[in-house]
């Protein structure tokens, strides 16, 4: 069993930053590949960005450049840090990661970037 717990979110102005923060229930280098989701309305989920136990970090084109994805072990927390953020950035925003056959994906939390 894994629990992620999502953090971060609010309300921010058009071009503002925030910091989510994902706490995981055990060591993210153990869990190998998490990752953040995020799903607006009446919008199937999507993709954001993958950081890996070692270390490796991809992003989805919409996040290039903005976002960026970061692991604390010591902290078994996972952040995505989001710059210059666009309205259509607003959105509830899930960590995932899998364990053994199994996908476990955080509460969310909401984004909502507006002026």
């Amino acid at each position: 069993q894994v629990q992620l717990v999502e953090s971060g979110g609010g309300l921010v102005q058009p071009g503002g930053s925030l910091r989510l923060s994902c706490a995981a229930s055990r060591s993210i280098f153990s869990l190998n590949v998490m990752a953040w989701y995020r799903q607006a309305p009446g919008k199937q989920r999507e993709w954001v960005a993958t950081f890996t136990s070692g270390g490796t970090t991809n992003y989805a084109d919409s996040a290039k450049g903005r976002f960026t994805i970061s692991g604390d072990n010591a902290k078994n927390t996972v952040y995505l840090q989001m710059n210059s953020l666009k309205p259509e950035d607003t959105a509830v925003y899930y960590c995932r990661t899998i364990n053994g056959n199994r996908i476990y994906w955080g509460q969310g939390t909401q984004v909502t970037v507006s002026s």
